[in-house]
């Protein structure tokens, strides 16, 4: 049971991650300082480096927030009552469009935003861009595998091989949405999904 100590601690480094994540989600991470953060979240310096050590100790550790919370919301969409895994992963494509897209993403679109910018910039902020991004892929394989199973797609090869061509296929498209300001390579990407799933 955690005290009502340990509580403000968690949510004063919860709060100073959020706020991190909603603006590097917009301006990226090395556009943004320290000090706009801790004046956003209203927080003094001396806290900040109670929680974290450095600015990539910070990186490292809004990445890691930023996944849990991505496995979490995708693991509920994988498990959605009454539906076909394939129409829960038509779901989850669904999301990505909402939350993925050239418009305000509220921090969901970390991981598009900042891949390339910090996988140069911080070997341990790589390390768990790559953690993440293999957990996606997994439960994409996972997922893949149950629909053929029951029926509700076919695909022409291994399932993780599909998973990892679908999930860079959506990360290609969200970076060509955010270039070109259009959907379009949405509606791309949805129509390739469907082929490579064999959906009607």
């Amino acid at each position: 049971m955690s005290t009502p100590k340990t509580r403000e601690t968690t949510d004063v480094r919860q709060g100073i991650l959020d706020v991190g994540q909603r603006i590097m989600a917009a301006k990226g991470y090395s556009a943004v300082g320290l000090n706009e953060i801790l004046a956003t979240a209203g927080v003094p310096k001396g806290s900040f480096y109670h929680y974290f050590g450095s600015k990539d100790a910070f990186g490292e550790a809004l990445l890691e927030s930023y996944f849990s919370t991505y496995l979490a919301e995708l693991d509920q969409i994988l498990a959605l009552p009454g539906l076909t895994m394939a129409q829960r992963l038509l779901k989850y494509w669904e999301t990505w469009q909402h939350t993925q897209s050239f418009e305000d993403c509220q921090g969901k679109c970390l991981a598009v935003k900042l891949g390339v910018e910090v996988a140069d910039l911080s070997e341990a902020m790589r390390a768990v861009l790559k953690r993440g991004t293999s957990g996606i892929i997994d439960r994409l394989a996972q997922a893949i595998e149950t629909g053929v199973a029951e029926g509700s797609l076919t695909v022409g090869g291994e399932p993780y091989a599909v998973a990892q061509s679908l999930y860079q296929l959506w990360i290609g498209a969200s970076m060509m949405v955010k270039i070109t300001k259009s959907v379009l390579p949405f509606e791309t990407a949805v129509s390739t999904t469907r082929q490579l799933l064999a959906l009607s």
